[in-house]
């Protein structure tokens, strides 16, 4: 079935259209709800998707507002939408904004660690250093890997060894862009370059997976990835009580038994409730890169109980540590119409300067975290899942 030789003059809606038939026909299949929508397209079929004969709508729902402190200390009340097949997410994560807000809001803070990339060489009869060999050639390497974008610039690196193998990971950062091409592009471009200059060094691959892109691994959960990304917030009994129909010590109870022991018995590497149901609904109605939610599943939760001095009432101090939140404001799918729309109604709240718009993003991705986690763990405490999900999910 070629679905690449189009008449010629086509535009891009007429090209998934004739796509679109040609499927039909050839596969006796009826796609029609695919059909394309010209308001919509974007330049999706000539830069995001190969051969496109149509689009999957998402139902997106919205949650909120919800507020945050970020770590400039500017706070905002921002609207989440989430794009998600689940019923009972959006109204779960909209629960837990509403006990966040008057629990006094969310307090993030985030660490830019830059994208990786791992080149993998293999070393071929060769006495010297390698290592040397790159650390003094550091300068002239990175130069060549910065020459491949005007956005891009080298910010750290670190070498292992392992076997006849060198792993060089360089870190980078991609101003608003995710930046995975990118970054990707100047490993490329180092790598050859390389192994241009150093005898007895065979470039392998541009993706050694050192840098675990797209897959869970104790070093990106350790060291972190992207935007590191913290936020926490201190629930009072009356909060938990009033919203989350539950409270503290129930809450610490369930915490215990499925943060701690069961993550502990299953090997997690992440100890969360589902934060990767938040990111990924984000990331879907953002236009990011919806394969990054497996780092999301390395968040940990944490839950502890304290005592205000002035008060006998408990309260619950709940953390969330998002390690690897990849995400831009621009390129990839984040210029699509929807998407667009959906990224620009979380970024018109945004007004501080001090900050990039990306890195707010990602610390408005983990309060969006924090949200879900506190509604799902009260309704595990309160034994209300089942039932919600029988209501809203079916």
């Amino acid at each position: 079935m070629d679905l690449r030789t189009l008449p010629t003059g086509l535009n891009s809606f007429d090209r998934c259209d004739e796509r679109r038939k040609t499927i039909e026909r050839e596969l006796g299949a009826d796609l029609g709800a695919l059909s394309v929508d010209p308001s919509k397209l974007g330049n999706a079929e000539e830069k995001n998707c190969e051969q496109m004969f149509g689009h999957v709508p998402i139902p997106v729902g919205l949650a909120g507002p919800l507020n945050v402190q970020f770590s400039s200390g500017k706070t905002a009340d921002i609207h989440l939408p989430l794009a998600t097949t689940e019923g009972a997410l959006v109204a779960s994560v909209n629960r837990g904004c509403k006990a966040l807000n008057l629990a006094g809001g969310v307090k993030t803070s985030s660490t830019y660690h830059g994208i990786t990339r791992s080149l993998a060489f293999r070393i071929v009869n060769c006495q010297l250093s390698i290592v040397n060999s790159l650390q003094k050639l550091e300068s002239k390497w990175k130069q060549i890997g910065e020459s491949t974008s005007n956005h891009l610039k080298i910010i750290s690196f670190c070498i292992d060894e392992a076997d006849d193998h060198i792993f060089l990971t360089i870190n980078c950062d991609t101003d608003e862009a995710m930046g995975m091409n990118m970054v990707t592009i100047a490993a490329q471009a180092i790598g050859e370059w390389l192994q241009s200059n150093i005898e007895g060094l065979e470039f392998v691959t541009v993706a050694g997976n050192v840098d675990s892109d797209k897959k869970p691994s104790k070093r990106t959960h350790d060291l972190g990835r992207g935007y590191e990304v913290i936020a926490e917030a201190e629930l009072s009994e009356d909060v938990i009580r009033e919203v989350l129909k539950s409270d503290s010590e129930s809450l610490t109870k369930t915490a215990h038994a499925k943060l701690d022991v069961g993550s502990k018995l299953a090997g997690a590497l992440g100890s969360n409730l589902h934060a990767t149901n938040i990111i990924s609904a984000l990331y879907l109605a953002t236009g990011q890169d919806s394969a990054h939610v497996v780092e999301g599943s390395l968040t940990d939760t944490t839950i502890d109980t304290s005592a205000k001095a002035d008060s006998q009432q408990s309260t619950i101090n709940i953390r969330v540590r998002c390690p690897a939140i990849l995400i831009g404001v621009r390129g990839g799918g984040t210029q699509l119409p929807a998407q667009k729309q959906c990224l620009d109604l979380i970024l018109k709240s945004i007004v501080d300067c001090r900050l990039s718009k990306a890195r707010q993003l990602a610390e408005i991705v983990g309060a969006a975290v924090l949200a879900g986690e506190i509604s799902l763990l009260a309704a595990q405490a309160t034994h209300t899942l089942a039932k919600a999900h029988g209501k809203l999910g079916r």
